[in-house]
């Protein structure tokens, strides 16, 4: 077995964000369904937990999650995926976030 195939064993292949998403870390729960990120474009946004996943998908400070931002109010957003740690964790081996 190749070193090379040692080290991609573990990997998993992620959900990339598409055209209008960017990373985003959680850096403040704020209630009501909202939450304060910091995304990887260094705007700091409001972003709201859809309806699809509250009560589905627990959000936590420090998520690694996809937002949304909003065309009419760019300082606010949608969460649009959350990752697990090892999916974080993988993003930040491979330099998609700090």
């Amino acid at each position: 077995m190749a070193k090379n195939d040692n080290e991609n064993q573990g990997r998993r292949d992620l959900r990339m964000p598409e055209d209008d998403e960017v990373f985003a870390v959680v850096t403040n729960m704020l209630g009501a369904n909202r939450v304060e990120v910091r995304c990887a474009d260094g705007v700091e946004r409001t972003a709201r937990i859809p309806g699809r996943m509250q009560k589905r998908i627990w959000i936590r400070e420090d998520d690694v999650v996809l937002v949304e931002p909003w065309d009419w109010q760019d300082e606010k957003g949608d969460i649009t995926w959350r990752y697990e740690k090892s999916e974080a964790d993988q993003l930040r081996d491979e330099g998609h976030i700090q």
